[in-house]
């Protein structure tokens, strides 16, 4: 089973807490093992500065892997973080973030993924994390 975009926001939608649901993702595009999500400026997720904080990051990272997972497993199903290590390469001003989770290895008991953050037209990332989840079971 493909799990398609609008699957893909209807995941995002019933099985997030409503702080994730406020950083305004959608899922733009999804694949066998890979999801892409956009979280769109917005001032709320600004810091001291004007830049995207890390945390705001760090969990659009997080929630892309639930995507891209559900979508290498063929559907949603509990799962949970248990790691996840980021690299902030440069701020994001005024601009939306594109997330590209890629699922690197899909086990049995764990999920491994490597997230690329770049700012929609950019060649350089503002961020990369690697996240390993954990299914129940």
């Amino acid at each position: 089973m493909t799990l398609t975009t609008e699957d893909a926001n209807k995941v995002l939608a019933d099985n997030f807490a409503p702080w994730v649901r406020d950083l305004g993702l959608t899922v733009t595009e999804t694949g066998d093992r890979h999801a892409v999500l956009r979280m769109p400026w917005s001032d709320r997720l600004a810091r001291e500065g004007g830049a995207i904080s890390g945390q705001a990051l760090m969990a659009a990272a997080d929630t892309a892997t639930v995507i891209a997972v559900s979508a290498a497993r063929g559907g949603y199903g509990p799962m949970t973080t248990v790691q996840q290590s980021t690299t902030f390469q440069r701020p994001v001003t005024d601009a939306d973030v594109l997330i590209t989770a890629r699922v690197t290895k899909l086990g049995r008991r764990l999920a491994f993924a490597d997230i690329t953050l770049t700012v929609e037209g950019a060649a350089e990332p503002v961020a990369h994390a690697g996240t390993v989840y954990a299914f129940p079971g």
